[in-house]
């Protein structure tokens, strides 16, 4: 139940190489776009709240939760480590992208940069939630890219370097809580696994996502943190402790069918043949079922 496999994420694998690439680049991808400095200058990390979604939702989310259930393999300890090297690199460089943000603010027009970043979170969002959809739609960091141009201001130029501390803070925070959320699920893996509907939970992120958009956006004039508690719902629904990941077992090993004089009762060649209560067990899915579905041509998109 925690595998889904998705063309692009495919793509991503062979591409990097390995789980803890493939996770390293899924947390630093919006670091490499540009997501992250735009949301920064966007003022999505002037709250608290605004830290935490971020942080969880741009840096965590449902592909960093998809790469440790259904793609990294190891005990419990080796991934945690391989969370806490990613985050090593992670916190500093998302650090250095907010103490940089401000000395390109004075180069633009804000409110104008703000409404594009509104349109990378609602792509990102689309591109979460179907893949075909994010065929059609632009790579985000084009978007940001039209954005800088589309909103740059001569007249307020400023080339000297300003940063402030609470910014950088405030960045780092962000990174820390997706590193923590990796964190969480690599603890928490062997429980999760089969018991977590990945497809439901990166749906609910995606619309987590798009409700972040929508202050961003300013269509939604409210502090209350709905894309928080959007994610907490969608977490719920996601896990369903009842679902268990079924394994085939053997009826009986063959010491159990093995005579006291050594012969053995199980049957063989073509004089084989089920007698007694066997010859009641129902046919297998495979017998009774003349076109069986591929289930992994099948599954849903998860980054």
């Amino acid at each position: 139940m925690s595998v889904s496999r998705h063309p692009v994420a495919l793509r991503l694998e062979e591409r990097v190489g390995g789980a803890t690439r493939l996770l390293a680049t899924v947390m630093a991808l919006p670091l490499i776009d540009g997501i992250f400095p735009a949301l920064v200058l966007a003022g999505a990390l002037s709250t608290f709240v605004g830290v935490v979604e971020t942080g969880l939702l741009i840096f965590g989310g449902s592909a960093t939760m998809a790469v440790i259930l259904a793609e990294m393999d190891g005990t419990r300890r080796e991934q945690v480590r391989s969370v806490l090297a990613i985050g090593a690199l992670v916190v500093p460089v998302a650090a250095l992208q907010a103490a940089i943000a401000p000395t390109i603010a004075g180069l633009l027009d804000l409110a104008v940069f703000q409404r594009f970043a509104g349109l990378v979170i609602l792509t990102v969002a689309a591109k979460t939630a179907s893949s075909k959809v994010g065929d059609v739609l632009p790579n985000p960091s084009v978007i940001i890219a039209l954005g800088l141009v589309a909103s740059v201001s001569p007249a307020g130029a400023e080339v000297a370097f300003s940063s402030d501390p609470e910014v950088v803070v405030r960045g780092a925070a962000a990174a820390a809580v997706g590193v923590a959320f990796a964190l969480a699920v690599a603890l928490a893996a062997p429980r999760l696994r089969g018991q977590v509907d990945i497809d439901r939970f990166r749906f609910g992120s995606a619309v987590a996502l798009g409700v972040l958009a929508l202050p961003i956006l300013g269509l939604l004039e409210t502090d209350a943190p709905i894309a928080l508690a959007v994610l907490v719902v969608t977490a719920l629904f996601a896990y369903d402790p009842t679902d268990t990941v079924e394994t085939s077992t053997p009826a009986a090993s063959a010491e159990d069918q093995t005579n006291e004089d050594g012969t053995s009762e199980i049957p063989s060649g073509d004089d084989a043949s089920v007698t007694g209560p066997e010859a009641d067990v129902e046919p297998s899915r495979a017998e009774t079922d003349p076109d069986p579905v591929d289930e992994g041509a099948t599954r849903a998109p998860w980054l």
